[in-house]
């Protein structure tokens, strides 16, 4: 059985724009990558002591952008994606691509296209409650990653034994 697969990405905000600082996917197996992106130039600020995140860490802990989109094209190519639809994951895939001038390989759904007996705010409900009961960090994507994986295993969509890999 195909697992559905999920995405979620933590991001900087600087005020005038956002860009993907972690990001975590699902594979089809139910495994899990997580990365740290290394920032592109454009991306950042003139004054990059505003931002809210160790740009040093990024830049030195970071995987290349290229390196990230092909890892991406392996995973996801010509697949639907789920992500929560709290964030603007749509948004900050795309400044990827748009930096290498690629396009986007896969397609992104919100997780209510695939759970359709909750609402959103169920869903964001039994997400947090998952993060919770399960002492996970919400500012990691690998964190939000785990909890769509446990949603959709919860509502009958992937094997009832089901386990990710432990956080």
């Amino acid at each position: 059985m195909r697992i559905p697969q999920f995405i979620d990405i933590e991001f900087a905000d600087t005020g005038e724009m956002r860009f993907p600082t972690a990001m975590a996917w699902s594979l089809e197996d139910g495994s899990m990558k997580t990365v740290v992106i290394a920032p592109d130039d454009n991306w950042l600020p003139d004054d990059p002591e505003s931002l809210d995140v160790d740009l040093r860490y990024l830049e030195e802990q970071g995987v290349p952008l290229i390196e990230l989109v092909r890892d991406l094209n392996e995973d996801l190519s010509d697949k639907t994606v789920f992500v929560d639809g709290i964030d603007p994951d749509e948004g900050l895939v795309d400044l990827i691509f748009d930096a290498l001038a690629m396009p986007v390989p896969f397609e992104l759904a919100t997780i209510d296209n695939l759970v359709k007996r909750l609402s959103a705010a169920e869903i964001e409900d039994w997400r947090r409650e998952v993060l919770f009961t399960h002492g996970l960090d919400p500012q990691l994507p690998e964190s939000g990653v785990y909890a769509l994986l446990m949603l959709a295993r919860d509502e009958g969509i992937i094997p009832e034994d089901y386990q990710p890999d432990d956080l």
